[in-house]
């Protein structure tokens, strides 16, 4: 067994603003003392995040959370690390749990049908069955399941103008029997159905616990999903078995870059990729270089303290010659 756990967890329920700020003090005192790291999001429509640390601890934080009036039955995504995948804990007050922009629009209170991951492949496999991806362009790059429309979106906030100019024509043309959404955890195409519906669209469905649950639950090589899945640490991209995948992340843009664009002329550690090469000015870079090099220091000095500490102890524990 790995390390360390993570958890990624939502739920739609009407939070009291009132007792926001002490529940957030009181989560990220808890999550300190348990050693948890990660992000926590809350708002008057409910709770969003994704955490890592020691099995005990992430188990404690869910358990607070799942206290809190309407969180009783909030799920965790679990998935195991080497490493802890986040550097620091963020604990935040937020207008929306996942930022759409429309305020009218209630999870909490009306979503599409949900479809839990064993009966999925037979709903999206259906000619009469439109499928819709609905996270950002950069994680559909990375994978989706077969047949996925990409609404090429660089944002959520983009989705209800994409379903305007781009989502109703094409229904109105295919007369699809179902349509069919899908995301990360289940937190955006719960959203996206809540949206749809409210704009007159009929036959929503949408994957219960989204793609890491469909990963956990669903066997490789009956699945239909390709590639790794985008997540939001560390990790970068995990794998049909919910192990740290292939890609790694350019922190010059935060984009996903599989092994082949390490290879790219205009990818520089920390510094560039093929994507932001021409996004950001010869100064921007120069100051992206500095901050590269000020983090391997800090990484190599961090190393050999650790070997220093390691042959400390082992010369320590050594049995003594006469």
């Amino acid at each position: 067994m790995s390390a360390v756990l993570v958890a990624a967890f939502y739920r739609f329920s009407g939070l009291s603003a009132e007792v926001l700020p002490a529940l957030q003090r009181e989560l990220r005192e808890l999550a300190e003392a348990e050693a948890v790291r990660g992000t926590i999001l809350l708002a008057g429509e409910g709770v969003n995040g994704t955490i890592c640390g020691p099995e005990a601890g992430v188990h404690q934080v869910l358990a607070r959370l799942r206290q809190i009036p309407g969180m009783a039955e909030l799920e965790a995504k679990l998935s195991w690390a080497d490493a802890q995948t986040f550097a620091r804990l963020k604990v935040r007050l937020k207008r929306e749990i996942v930022t759409m922009g429309c305020p009218t629009v209630k999870p909490a209170e009306q979503v599409g049908t949900y479809v839990p991951p064993q009966h999925w492949d037979a709903l999206i496999s259906d000619p009469d069955t439109l499928v819709i991806d609905t996270r950002n362009s950069y994680e559909v790059a990375v994978g989706s399941f077969r047949g996925a429309i990409d609404p090429g979106t660089e944002s959520f906030r983009d989705f209800p103008t994409w379903v305007e100019q781009q989502l109703r024509p094409l229904v109105s043309a295919r007369q699809p029997k179902a349509i069919a959404l899908f995301c990360t955890g289940g937190i955006r195409c719960e959203k996206a159905t809540a949206y749809l519906l409210q704009r007159g669209f009929t036959g929503v469905h949408h994957l219960q616990g989204g793609i890491l649950r469909y990963l956990e639950e669903v066997p490789e090589q009956s699945s239909s999903w390709q590639g790794e899945c985008f997540v939001f640490d560390q990790r970068v991209t995990v794998n049909h078995q919910l192990e740290p995948g292939n890609h790694s992340l350019c922190y010059a843009c935060g984009l996903p870059l599989a092994p082949a664009e390490l290879q790219h002329p205009a990818y520089r550690k920390g510094v560039s990729c093929h994507h932001c090469i021409a996004r950001f000015s010869d100064a921007d870079r120069a100051r992206f270089a500095e901050r590269q090099r000020q983090h391997e220091q800090v990484c190599q000095k961090q190393a050999q303290a650790q070997a220093q500490s390691l042959t400390q102890s082992s010369s320590a524990a050594a049995p003594l010659h006469s």
